[in-house]
């Protein structure tokens, strides 16, 4: 009787601690855990946007990639209190393993590299596991869906369930799609302007192709993207290219240093061939910050931002 009570009891121990193990998609891979993280290391100011909106400061032991890049808004800085930053840039192993950290959420090419000295191999012998930004997915996977909002919607609800706090991002969720909704209704019979976005002034435009959640966001906000058909996320096109589609409407990255977005324009404004579209000779182009149009919660605002924009009669 006693090995019998034993074993129903070993029995209902693993089923308890099987109900508790939360499975995620990691870039088409599972990525199991046993027990919720603790301490919680977070790339980049989109991620981080993410996992505060969850209220995930008491979890968080360091963030990575900020100010080395971004100026930052005082909203942010007070959502972020005293939480450290770990390395202004890419961070190194040793960064995460100072802090024991458990979860380290990044991305390739935010936080990352192919072959880099930081990857979930690398990181997997400290018992640190990686939860990867699914936009960043397609550097390893040529395979991948075209960008929609639920490169934004998916990473909020795989962060909140691996976090047990699945309620408060499904409504979040809820919130966005509500407001994409409406927006997405205002727009919808509206003339598309073709619309080019770019990452400040180079010899060769930066720009997001058709993996890219800029793309998406684009034409949720009633435009269409002239570099849709490049087959990557984020990448270089070329100027000849770009001013042979003629974008009718600009989105500029806003690094908000110098004078920023105001700056990028005026080099359009005297380079040879983009002073000659019509997005330029007309001055139509909106500025937006980093943190808008890489995927995380300031996607939805920003969306609404381009829609008015682009479509005056809205206002």
């Amino acid at each position: 009787m006693k090995h019998i009570w034993s074993v129903a009891l070993v029995a209902a121990m693993a089923t308890g601690a099987a109900a508790h193990e939360v499975t995620v998609d990691n870039c088409g891979e599972p990525l199991v855990f046993e027990t919720q993280p603790e301490r919680l290391v977070v790339h980049d100011m989109n991620m981080t946007d993410m996992a505060f909106a969850l209220g995930l400061q008491d979890k968080i032991v360091g963030l990575t990639g900020i100010t080395g890049w971004y100026k930052t808004s005082p909203e942010f800085d007070t959502l972020r209190g005293d939480i450290p930053e770990l390395a202004p840039k890419y961070p190194a192993v040793e960064n995460l393993v100072a802090v024991e950290a458990d979860l380290f959420f990044a991305g390739w090419y935010y936080g990352m590299k192919p072959g880099g000295d930081v990857t979930p191999d690398t990181l997997e012998p400290f018992g640190i596991k990686t939860m990867i930004l699914t936009e960043s997915c397609v550097h390893l996977n040529k395979t991948r869906p075209e960008a929609s909002m639920d490169l934004l919607f998916g990473d909020v609800l795989r962060l909140g369930k691996v976090m047990h706090v699945e309620d408060k991002a499904e409504a979040l969720v809820d919130g966005w799609k509500q407001e994409l909704s409406a927006i997405q209704a205002q727009t919808a019979d509206l003339f598309k302007p073709r619309v080019f976005l770019l990452d400040g002034p180079a010899d060769a435009p930066f720009t997001a192709g058709k993996f890219a959640i800029p793309d998406a966001m684009i034409a949720a906000a009633g435009g269409e993207n002239v570099t849709h058909d490049m087959d990557t996320s984020w990448g270089r096109s070329s100027w000849e290219a770009i001013a042979a589609a003629n974008p009718e409407f600009l989105v500029l990255l806003d690094y908000q240093t110098g004078n920023g977005a105001a700056d990028t324009f005026k080099f359009l404004q005297e380079h040879p061939v983009m002073s000659q579209t019509d997005a330029v000779k007309n001055e139509r182009w909106i500025g937006l910050r980093y943190e808008e149009l890489t995927p995380g919660p300031a996607n939805i605002k920003a969306i609404a931002k381009m829609a008015n924009a682009m479509h005056p009669d809205l206002n």
